[in-house]
């Protein structure tokens, strides 16, 4: 289902996965290192990315707003 703006068919296939698209002020959701088990996500505001490379299979590593670092599982 695309709605005339696109805006559902761009939010949908926002890859976490790909550092292009993550940008600084994002909110996003990511799992912490000591969360990784359980895969407790926490949500925020993206206030670095950390990840050099394009792409990462476990997510691209940012910084948060409140200082957690962590791999992006969702972009909202």
């Amino acid at each position: 289902m695309l709605m005339g703006n696109g805006l559902f068919f761009k939010t949908c296939f926002m890859d976490a996965k790909k550092r292009e698209d993550i940008k600084i002020g994002s909110e996003v959701k990511i799992v912490l290192k000591a969360d990784q088990r359980t895969g407790t996500l926490t949500r925020g505001i993206v206030a670095e990315i950390l990840t050099n490379s394009d792409f990462h299979p476990h997510g691209i590593k940012v910084r948060l707003e409140t200082g957690q670092v962590g791999r992006v599982q969702n972009i909202i």
